[in-house]
């Protein structure tokens, strides 16, 4: 029923009878009111009690989650987009392109600045960040990074009353490492859910056209919701930002992707200095040594690293002496190299795979700078070559 569409003579009535009794009232309201300071409820959280644990692990992970519960924030988002999907704005003429949806952020540092995944505001027209404390305040974004899939929000909440999380180093992270997830899955917010690390150094897709490497896997429960939330170990420290599944049905299967906290390091920080993040650029293409390649080349059966398919032509990587691979097609109709550049090393830092390449150059350079690669050649000759990286393309 339309409160708001009921007979105008009902409201009259009712205004008649507010005045009549303003009217008698007005006596007593005079003399006996007093003005007084405006003072609202206070929602107060409610820390995990520990009194009924019995196990050391329940009191380690209240423990936790008392820690960054103040820390970590629920966001909810209207935003423009193109489509049918989400959860429509009541009253909106315009419901294939308004949608609302829910994610989750954390305190980086006392200035009101919030980390969270860059899909969760992406076409953000107003974004709501919510509070531990039931606090609601208005989020403006300070940049977005869709390389990397972050983004930094912020608010203008008093200092005093933030709680900056401890970003760890994701780098110490080992598999086996029991880890916490904090979040808003289907919009239930503060969810904490536990797991161990299940691997280290995925790749993932990021919003661009390059991919985010050294992701940490875990199966700590991630819904959708949880978008932008910690992962933390059992320091209480930020090792990640969990941003992926993969699941058939589109909930938590056992299969989670979190951003690695060195890379969050160096991401909100350029967003916050510069608006953006620029990256370096090396123009190659390639693979992971894998079977073909070590037959082709004659390689050890433990033999790691990236090899180089095609070099971009003036390139960084092609003015430090890397060199395109030649390629055969073998007897099953498999294109293999005849001749190749492997990648082995970055810095003196082993390079086992495509993920720990983009890790190495996403993490650790920035444009301008000029790293030394360790490179085996044919498979019989080690170099070392000086390759000065630039800005990645725009538009890339």
């Amino acid at each position: 029923m339309n409160h708001f569409g009921k007979k105008s003579v009902t409201f009259v009535m009712v205004l008649l009878v507010a005045i009549v009794a303003f009217t008698i009232g007005t006596a007593v309201i005079s003399t006996s009111a007093q003005s007084q300071t405006v003072s609202w409820p206070v929602t107060t959280p409610q820390p995990a009690n520990t009194t009924g644990a019995v196990l050391d692990s329940e009191k380690a992970y209240s423990g936790i989650y008392n820690q960054i519960g103040p820390s970590v924030v629920s966001i909810n988002v209207i935003a423009t987009q193109s489509g049918t999907s989400g959860s429509f704005v009541p009253g909106n003429q315009n419901q294939g392109q308004v949608i609302e949806g829910t994610g989750t952020g954390f305190v980086i540092d006392s200035n009101g600045d919030i980390v969270t995944n860059n899909h969760v505001v992406q076409g953000a027209t107003r974004i709501e960040v919510n509070f531990f404390d039931g606090s609601i305040y208005k989020g403006t974004v300070v940049g977005v990074d869709p390389d990397s899939d972050l983004a930094v929000v912020k608010t203008d909440r008093p200092t005093d009353q933030l709680h900056p999380v401890t970003l760890g180093d994701s780098s110490q992270a080992f598999v086996g490492e029991a880890v916490v997830a904090m979040g808003s899955p289907f919009n239930q917010p503060w969810t904490l859910t536990t797991g161990v690390v299940s691997a280290l150094d995925r790749q993932i897709d990021s919003l661009g056209q390059f991919q985010i490497g050294a992701v940490i896997q875990t199966d700590a429960a991630i819904n959708p919701g949880n978008s932008g939330g910690p992962l933390v170990n059992m320091k209480g420290e930020v090792i990640g930002v969990n941003a992926q599944i993969l699941s058939q049905s589109g909930s938590g299967s056992g299969i989670g992707f979190a951003i690695p906290s060195n890379l969050v390091k160096r991401v909100s920080q350029s967003i916050i200095q510069n608006g953006k993040v620029d990256y370096s650029y090396l123009g190659i293409s390639g693979t992971d040594v894998n079977l073909y390649v070590i037959d082709a080349l004659k390689l050890p059966n433990n033999a790691r690293g990236v090899v180089v398919e095609t070099v971009e032509q003036s390139g960084p990587a092609a003015k430090g002496g890397l060199q395109n691979a030649n390629v055969t097609t073998d007897q099953n109709g498999v294109q293999v190299p005849t001749s190749a550049d492997i990648i082995t090393a970055v810095n003196g830092t082993p390079v086992t795979s495509m993920e720990s390449l983009i890790s190495y150059l996403g993490s650790q350079t920035k444009p301008g700078d000029t790293v030394q690669m360790t490179v085996v050649r044919n498979g019989t000759q080690q170099l070392t070559l000086p390759v000065t990286l630039t800005a990645r393309p725009a538009g890339t």
